[in-house]
């Protein structure tokens, strides 16, 4: 079994992974739903974050340091540093961000690692539904040094177009910014999925066909 498969299996098993009629933010009717705020306890950060470690190493992606976007990015690239430390003997940093500057002790708009020029940056979050993430963080983060924003990882690629153009937010947030964006797996990776048997929900199957036909992006 790839770590995709096992990633999706695991996503079913926490509850963040469910296929039934869900009306999404956009207004779009989509036959899966991804709830993050399932992840509750600490056994499925510490598995969460060495998906994250193992997306990073496939991809070969250069990085000195993990960003962590408040706030629910704060413990996953905490969670994925330590996997990267744990599983592939790899010394990170990492920091986040502050919703707002703090005006006393050490003061300032980040946590943990200082920031600095020629850094290799890699932004740590769940998933991407508008790029509205990567426009509030990347000129915090080169507001602070001039850094290299080497990639974002998110768990899940949609595939699907924007509200407007013909893009994905993937594929935009790559067009505007010059970043791109690793995911764990793929709407066509669920796909993939159910079709081989590795998770259920067969019987939502056409759906999710009629669904990437109707909105997917390649």
């Amino acid at each position: 079994m790839t770590y995709q498969e096992s990633f999706l299996r695991f996503m079913v098993d926490c509850g963040v992974l469910t296929f039934g009629s869900f009306t999404l933010k956009s207004g779009r009717q989509a036959p899966y739903f991804i709830n993050a705020g399932n992840y509750h306890n600490g056994n499925q950060l510490m598995q969460l974050g060495r998906y994250y470690a193992a997306c990073i190493e496939e991809h070969h992606i250069p990085v000195d340091t993990l960003f962590g976007p408040a706030y629910k990015g704060i413990p996953l690239a905490a969670a994925a540093a330590v996997a990267l430390s744990d599983q592939y003997r790899k010394t990170v940093n990492f920091c986040f961000d502050r919703k707002e500057v703090k005006d006393h002790g050490e003061g300032g708009m980040f946590v943990g690692k200082k920031l600095e020029d020629g850094e290799r940056v890699v932004i740590i979050e769940d998933v991407m539904t508008s790029g509205k993430a990567m426009a509030e963080v990347y000129p915090k983060l080169k507001g602070a040094a001039d850094v290299d924003i080497t990639g974002m990882v998110i768990t899940v690629d949609r595939m699907e177009r924007a509200l407007e153009g013909d893009k994905s937010a993937v594929q935009a947030v790559y067009e505007k910014y010059g970043v791109p964006v690793y995911s764990i797996v793929t709407m066509e990776d669920i796909i993939q999925a159910i079709q081989n048997g590795i998770i259920p929900g067969q019987e939502h199957l056409d759906a999710m066909l009629a669904y990437r036909k109707q909105y997917g992006v390649s």
